[in-house]
């Protein structure tokens, strides 16, 4: 992935506030959905189509419950450093939707990592991508290398996945057979 080319020609200072909005715009995009989603889908109704479906879907396979965790256990803090992770990102900007975090403390919470990510695509994130997309065109040993290292990419995360899905069936079949409380 090569840096866009309406973004070549842009100041340091410029490109890292453009990536940095867009982090911004993604991770309350996201937000909202986790927060909306819940409050709209699980809680009033079954959706059957669009994308209150495919949320309500996404949301009640437990996907969001790995980011609940971390949220639960390291608070506010999990927020700024999705941004650096792989994974995690979306999963803990969900939790907060889901967990009703207040708007403008989840905001706030954002906004060093939005700037972070913004930092390391501005700076070299993009030449990294850049690097890795010529070592596969013009060399046949990296194209190979790099078609390997998605391979085990691709197969560790669907083990994750795996064990996600195993986790969230065995969350569900817990509080199913709970007793409820009156």
């Amino acid at each position: 992935m090569a840096v866009p080319d309406v973004l070549t020609g842009l100041p340091f200072w410029l490109l890292l506030t453009v990536l940095t909005l867009g982090a911004m715009a993604r991770g309350q995009l996201v937000y909202w959905i986790g927060r909306t989603a819940t409050e709209q889908t699980l809680r009033r109704t079954r959706p059957a189509d669009g994308w209150a479906a495919r949320a309500h879907r996404w949301l009640s396979a437990g996907h969001a419950d790995a980011g609940i965790v971390v949220i639960r256990r390291w608070g506010l803090i999990a927020i700024p450093f999705s941004y650096v992770t792989i994974g995690l990102q979306s999963m803990i900007q969900a939790a907060a939707g889901v967990l009703r975090i207040t708007w403008w403390k989840y905001t706030l919470a954002q906004v060093p990592g939005a700037l972070a990510w913004g930092a390391i695509y501005a700076s070299f994130g993009f030449f990294a991508w850049t690097l890795i997309g010529e070592a596969a065109r013009g060399n046949p040993a990296g194209a190979i290398g790099l078609a390997l290292l998605a391979v085990v990419l691709i197969g560790g995360l669907v083990l994750v996945r795996r064990r996600t899905d195993e986790r969230a069936e065995a969350v569900q079949d817990e509080l199913a057979d709970a007793p409820e409380r009156t």
